[in-house]
């Protein structure tokens, strides 16, 4: 454990940003768990319908700083591919 003043505060504001960031992961996992769901049940209309909330919450999520710009960018092409294969 810490014993240094500051360093007690670093615990504290760390443990608040990985609650946070962990909140936009979780919330970001589960909106493209829809549209790859979505994708499997071959349900273009729901998937179509999902796609731009979930671009949205990934470009949210990489404005924070949880996901890389690249790693972003990649997760929204295939997901964006996924959905315009079914048509």
């Amino acid at each position: 454990m810490a014993n240094i003043k500051s360093a007690k505060k670093r615990i504290k504001v760390i443990a608040k940003k990985t609650l946070r960031n962990k909140m936009v992961k979780s919330k970001t996992k589960t909106i493209v768990k829809q549209v790859q769901t979505a994708i499997n049940n071959k349900d273009k209309a729901t998937a179509q319908a999902n796609l731009v909330p979930a671009i949205k919450a990934i470009d949210m999520a990489c404005s924070k700083g949880i996901y890389h710009k690249k790693n972003a960018s990649r997760q929204k092409s295939r997901l964006t591919k996924a959905v315009n294969k079914m048509a």
